[in-house]
């Protein structure tokens, strides 16, 4: 009974609508792809939403928070009239601001009254609370598939690379958005996030103990204030190779975008170079799974470990 329970649970991330969100279209074009390939790799369904609109990100909310819940909503809405109740949101910005607006519409009525008002206007339902969840990538693979059944499928292991977990800090802040973190055995902490640290375990990955998981990479000041995001970014680099780590592992397009391009920015101003190589931990997961370093994006990043990974037998 427990394993068919757990087959039913898994089932319902199987099929998922996904959000890609604009970074991923753009910057994070390797991560798109990589989380597509570890899908179809996996046999997992991700449906994409469906006319789409940015979720707000960072400017609409300084300018009128209560427009940016509605942009996030309107995405929830799509998703809900196609069918699903899942919503799998890869970057951190774009899962924070959905699972903000869900948290919004729960529980601030003038946030309800915006979003009903504009979705009147734009000729839709406005998504009331409740009907759709949002997920990130972390959590789909997770709950999709799990440690148990990746390790099956491992046809090229991660074994002998020294991997650094980075998670940033929108994916666990602020903690009220996040109700189901926190919630014990089996769930996601906020204080010290595993959910990456399991999974590339599974891969063979030797994970090293990194105390700055969550630390700010300064990503939404990169260009106001880049000498700032340069020392942030810095401070993780040179700590995770403290840490004995050769690869820094990411799950946000801002954070890898940031940590690649002010490691550059650290060596040409500071003149303080530093070697870890930078991945989403869909590329490594995906290389694990048997699929080639191209076949993921390898090629597409700023932080170039095509020669680091024929050296560990994933090229």
């Amino acid at each position: 009974p427990g394993g068919a329970d757990m087959s039913t649970k898994q089932a319902k991330y199987r099929k998922v609508a996904y959000y890609p969100g604009c970074a991923l279209e753009g910057t994070a074009h390797s991560y798109n792809r990589s989380t597509q390939q570890v899908g179809k790799a996996l046999g997992l369904d991700l449906v994409e939403v469906k006319n789409w609109n940015c979720c707000g990100a960072m400017e609409v909310k300084n300018v009128d928070p209560k427009i940016q819940t509605y942009l996030s909503a309107r995405n929830l809405s799509i998703a809900e009239d196609m069918g699903f109740d899942k919503v799998m949101a890869p970057c951190n910005g774009c899962y924070h601001n959905l699972k903000k607006a869900e948290y919004d519409l729960a529980n601030d009525p003038k946030s309800v009254e915006v979003n009903e008002r504009i979705s009147a206007k734009a000729g839709h339902d406005a998504y009331k609370p409740g009907k759709v969840e949002t997920i990130h990538a972390l959590d789909w693979i997770k709950k999709a598939v799990g440690e148990e059944e990746l390790a099956k499928r491992v046809q090229n292991s991660l074994k002998g690379i020294k991997v650094a977990n980075y998670y940033g800090c929108m994916y666990t802040r602020p903690r009220h958005i996040f109700p189901e973190k926190d919630k014990g055995p089996g769930s996601e902490s906020t204080a010290k996030p595993h959910f990456m640290d399991d999974i590339l375990a599974a891969a063979g990955a030797e994970n090293v103990e990194f105390p700055l998981k969550t630390a700010c990479c300064g990503g939404a000041h990169s260009l106001s204030d880049s000498d700032m995001s340069t020392k942030l970014v810095l401070n993780i680099i040179e700590t995770a190779e403290a840490c004995g780590a050769e690869v820094i592992a990411t799950e946000c397009p801002t954070c890898h975008t940031g940590l690649e391009m002010h490691q550059v920015r650290a060596e040409k101003v500071l003149g303080r170079k530093t070697n870890v190589k930078i991945l989403y931990f869909t590329q490594l997961l995906g290389m694990a799974l048997g699929l080639s370093a191209s076949k993921v994006g390898v090629q597409e990043n700023l932080s170039d470990s095509r020669a680091f990974l024929k050296e560990k037998g994933l090229g």
